[in-house]
């Protein structure tokens, strides 16, 4: 059930990014416009994770999940019906606050189900659907754009995710506890809490993704409210009953140095998964098709290593796996630095089934130690706090590729945008590209220096 909905939400993310040039020519938009259409579902699930996670602890992680895929499933349906882009972004919102209902309390729902000896082993299986959804999603959603409409993604998943809704409804929450026992009832919500978390990421993305298209005094604003909101933010969740971020978790120094680097590794891959496309059309011309093969080298890649790696933890714990893990996608993003004008096909992909390896090396491992660590009556919040994480991670990634690049590449070809690419631009391109990745190196690096901090063995976050 938990992997279900796991492939759903990932084949989606998958396919929206193939047809945005579709939905572009059908609203006739710009692409800043179009953006938010993917935009608008990462924030959504980034800033309500917590939210859903906190909501699981007190109401029952069961009923949380299969509402949410039941959301999901009414807000694929509404995207379908869209007939200005407003309303796509609109209904993206629904859709993604049902996506984030699934994500916050997945990883607990396995928790409970799983004993401990084999809980690394459940997260490394729920790592293949990962790489299934992410494998299929470009196949699927390119299949249906040609024969049909990039409408037509939307309703792929209806099918399935509203018979699993029922089958999980009478025969999955029955097995589950309606709430946690022991849990004090009546505790206030953290709407303050919420509302400056809210407020905080968005102002984040904003500062991030439009830094070129507005004025220094606007971005002294929103980075002046970003500083008063964090401030705010840490006094009022210090002072909370129930908070929405739990900062006395941190003071366990592995758990904070887990939920930082799985911040960290998402913010290294997509750092690649955003740029690569664009060297692998720009510098190597190949085409739509090929690309996509290409970049299925990473999930490709997870899904083999994915189930070895949490096998692995159930044996000798996190510290190695994650430790090797980061380190092996700071080596891939060396190795990618050396790419040329006449790399191969196959250059690139081995380097990315690399990365590949490295990511799913530490993913499982570290999400199971940051569960290991919790109480029972935790697990919601540390599950929501991970998948926050992961999203935070996407967000940075996203928002650092295109500020590094563009950066780098605007101030080496006389203040050009990437839009202006022309073939005489391809060494400035390579340039821009080989120091962005270097840097990324050095990101995950820093992640594989904190990871060798956490401790010894599976009892780690005990000291």
């Amino acid at each position: 059930m938990v992997a279900v909905g796991v492939f759903l939400s990932t084949m989606d993310s998958s396919m929206i990014n193939v047809a945005l040039p579709s939905i572009m020519r059908s609203f006739g938009t710009t692409l800043a416009q179009a953006e938010w259409v993917v935009l608008m579902y990462l924030l959504t699930i980034t800033v309500s994770l917590l939210f859903w996670g906190q909501m699981a602890d007190q109401v029952g992680k069961g009923v949380v999940y299969l509402l949410g895929m039941l959301v999901f499933t009414v807000g694929s349906v509404a995207c379908f019906l869209s007939v200005t882009l407003w309303q796509l972004v609109l209904f993206r919102f629904l859709q993604a606050l049902g996506a984030a209902m699934m994500m916050a309390t997945g990883p607990a729902i396995i928790k409970r189900v799983f004993p401990v000896g084999q809980l690394g082993l459940a997260l490394g299986l729920i790592g293949i659907s990962t790489s299934v959804g992410l494998m299929s999603g470009p196949v699927i959603s390119g299949f249906l754009i040609h024969a049909y409409s990039w409408r037509a993604i939307f309703l792929v998943t209806v099918p399935v995710s509203l018979t699993f809704f029922f089958l999980g409804w009478f025969f999955l929450l029955p097995l589950l506890p309606s709430r946690n026992q022991g849990e004090k009832r009546g505790v206030p919500f953290d709407s303050l809490g919420m509302l400056l978390w809210s407020a905080m990421i968005t102002l984040a993305v904003l500062l991030s993704t439009h830094h070129s298209g507005v004025s220094e005094q606007l971005l002294l604003i929103e980075g002046g409210l970003f500083f008063i909101f964090l401030t705010f933010f840490i006094r009022v969740e210090l002072k909370q009953q129930a908070p929405l971020f739990p900062l006395s978790l941190f003071r366990n120094r592995a758990y904070g140095i887990a939920i930082f680097c799985a911040a960290l590794s998402f913010t290294v891959l997509f750092v690649v998964l955003i740029l690569m496309p664009f060297y692998l059309d720009y510098v190597l011309g190949l085409s739509v098709e090929r690309i996509g093969f290409v970049m299925m080298a990473v999930p490709v890649s997870v899904f083999i290593v994915s189930p070895l790696s949490g096998y692995l933890y159930d044996r000798i714990g996190a510290r190695f796996l994650t430790t090797a893990g980061l380190g092996l996608s700071a080596s891939a993003l060396l190795l990618l630095c050396f790419l040329s004008v006449d790399s191969s096909t196959l250059t690139v992909a081995w380097r990315l089934m690399l990365l590949g390896a490295g990511q799913a090396l530490f993913l499982s491992p570290n999400s199971a130690s940051v569960l290991e660590k919790v109480r029972s009556d935790q697990t919601g919040v540390s599950s929501g706090m991970l998948a926050t994480a992961r999203n935070l991670g996407m967000l940075a990634g996203v928002s650092l590729a295109g500020l590094l690049f563009g950066m780098i590449f605007s101030n080496i070809s006389g203040g050009l945008d990437l839009k202006h690419f022309q073939q005489e631009q391809v060494p400035n391109f390579m340039y821009a590209l080989q120091i962005t990745l270097g840097l990324t190196a050095a990101l995950s690096l820093l992640g594989a220096l904190l990871s060798g901090l956490r401790g010894q063995g599976k009892e780690e976050g005990e000291g």
